[in-house]
């Protein structure tokens, strides 16, 4: 009795300090679509929050009449190739440290996870040249391999897959199947919500690359979302002042992340309940 007195204020606290902390996160977004739909000197009163009259012009502009849908699509094509890529890259690797038997390979893994310690920009330099000299520069192909591997996604990976019960590794190898089938019928069944989780951050992660793309790239057709609103609408484009088609762009960038984390958000709470224990 006394745990149910105290156990609906407790929620109850609880469930508002979730809803304060998602109205927080959630009012950014919320401007910025709102501000995609009002005008100029609306955009410009702080005081006006709603638009008078919904200016869907401005998404019709920036869909008809800009690069952005481009844009959007570079970033999408690009992204999920790498993650792909970087998903099937990691389990191999991590699959081979955490259940296979041979000389050196904590060492391995211990070389592996320096990398990750190795600042991001101590490696343009030596990643341009190599690029350069392969003759990848500006291109897809060199936006893809050089992001093949994820040093996070290993160690991610590798978190997951020592929680694995070694049993079943045992068992699939005594029943006769091999290293490959062990990989993907066994393992990654059981470690797939870790999978979902490094593909989102990862996905993300591309998306939003900014930095590398811009010293690699240098033809507008390639660029990513993050450069090219820089170069379209900052760096003297045809909207450079008019901030409310700058919103709709915005709005319309970030749309695929929030889908994809939506979609992905149900498989990996789906996923959360899989069992992973060992029948006898």
């Amino acid at each position: 009795m006394r745990r149910n007195l105290y156990s609906r204020p407790l929620f109850a606290l609880k469930l508002a300090v979730l809803v304060a902390i998602g109205i927080v996160m959630a009012f950014p977004f919320v401007w910025m679509a709102l501000s995609a739909l009002k005008t100029k000197q609306e955009l410009l009163d702080f005081s006006v929050f709603f638009p008078k009259d919904a200016q869907w012009g401005n998404y019709a502009e920036v869909l008809l009449r800009s690069p952005i849908p481009r844009y959007i699509a570079n970033s999408v094509f690009v992204a999920a190739v790498t993650v792909a890529y970087q998903m099937f890259s990691g389990a191999l690797l991590v699959y081979a440290v955490v259940f296979m038997e041979f000389r050196f390979r904590r060492v391995i893994f211990a070389v592996v996870l320096g990398c990750y310690m190795v600042p991001g920009a101590a490696t343009y330099i030596p990643s341009y040249i190599l690029l350069s000299k392969m003759g990848l520069l500006d291109s897809y192909t060199g936006l893809i391999v050089s992001n093949l591997v994820s040093i996070f996604g290993v160690f991610l990976l590798r978190q997951a897959f020592m929680q694995v019960p070694p049993e079943l590794y045992d068992a699939a190898r005594m029943d006769g199947a091999g290293h490959w089938k062990t990989l993907w019928r066994v393992i990654f069944p059981l470690t797939r919500p870790m999978f979902i989780s490094f593909a989102l951050i990862a996905f993300i992660t591309c998306y939003n690359n900014y930095m590398w793309p811009s010293l690699i790239t240098n033809s507008p057709e390639l660029s990513l979302v993050s450069q090219g609103l820089r170069h379209f609408f900052i760096e003297g484009g045809a909207y450079g002042t008019n901030w409310a088609v700058v919103m709709a762009a915005s709005t319309l960038v970030t749309a695929p992340l929030l889908i994809m984390s939506l979609l992905i958000q149900k498989r990996f709470i789906a996923g959360i309940g899989a069992d992973t224990g060992v029948k006898g």
